[in-house]
């Protein structure tokens, strides 16, 4: 009976790798093949990211909401970093990207300008903090001796810069930490993220003072599960297992420092009231995830 049950599980390990690997790569003749699925995969397919169960108003015991910082030079959080070029097919691109992609394709027509989603954006609006266009010196000289405007000018007097994925060094998350007494389970949910990046205006001078990165804009979470489910993070245990974005960050597979929770003072961020004291500023975050996870112990503590 061990035997056999040895056996299964090895195939149904075999079948699921099967499954998620990237699809008929051995039988393909030309590249173009490559990724073609065939009838029975397609079928055994369950292409849906997983559903949050109901969770009733009177349900929750306890609730806090913190805001974190995820970030991108940490080797942990390096799926949601990486590739940073764009030339290695669908299947393999950053978080940054696929958000910016799928931006510009409208199947996310909407984003935010903060965490409490309470002021849309479109790309249009975004264009001024993701992109930069700057007149050199030189330019400006040439326009005043030659008289011509700005649509003129030569390509080789303007400086062009677009935030692109290897500019993205943090990402913001808003979550709420809550206790479900039906369960008696202390569960997390991601409400919206956000990528960050340095002022597009500051972000190739050295030694700035503006080189703190600034959200570029909030998504909210539940709204593109859909899509961060069909979008693939590397998977460096195991490349023919890719994982998707949304069971990444779901199961909470990254690194994140607790910045900011909801409090009486208007959710006012840590470093707000610890300044210049990084040391501390990191005490107090523990202290913040120490209280949440301590809720839940001392509810089985008599």
């Amino acid at each position: 009976m061990k035997l056999k049950s040895v056996i299964y599980t090895g195939l149904a390990l075999l079948a699921t790798n099967y499954m998620f690997a990237q699809a008929n790569i051995l039988n393909a003749k030309i590249p173009e093949e490559i990724g073609m699925k065939t009838e029975a995969q397609l079928l055994l397919d369950n292409d849906q990211p997983l559903e949050y169960g109901y969770v009733g108003d009177r349900d929750i015991l306890f609730s806090k909401m913190i805001w974190e910082k995820v970030v991108l030079d940490e080797r942990v959080n390096f799926p949601l970093y990486f590739p940073i070029e764009d030339n290695l097919g669908d299947d393999r691109k950053s978080l940054y990207q696929v958000l910016r992609e799928n931006m510009e394709s409208g199947m996310i027509p909407k984003v935010y300008a903060d965490s409490y989603f309470t002021e849309e954006r479109t790309l249009e609006d975004l264009e001024a903090s993701l992109t930069m266009t700057r007149i050199t010196d030189s330019g400006i000289d040439y326009m005043n001796e030659n008289g011509v405007s700005e649509d003129q000018l030569p390509e080789e007097y303007v400086i062009r810069r677009t935030i692109s994925p290897a500019d993205i060094n943090s990402y913001l998350i808003k979550g709420l930490w809550y206790f479900d007494k039906r369960q008696g389970e202390l569960k997390y949910r991601i409400l919206g993220i956000a990528p960050a990046a340095p002022d597009v205006n500051f972000i190739d001078e050295e030694n700035s003072s503006n080189s703190e990165p600034i959200p570029m804009f909030w998504v909210f979470f539940p709204e593109v599960r859909d899509i961060l489910h069909e979008a693939k993070a590397f998977n460096n245990k195991n490349s023919s297992s890719p994982m998707s974005f949304d069971h990444l960050l779901n199961s909470r597979r990254f690194h994140g420092l607790i910045y900011k929770e909801e409090n009486v003072y208007g959710d006012r961020e840590v470093k707000e009231y610890i300044a210049d004291n990084a040391l501390m500023q990191l005490l107090e975050s523990e202290r913040i995830k120490d209280k949440i996870r301590n809720f839940e112990q001392d509810m089985w503590s008599y």
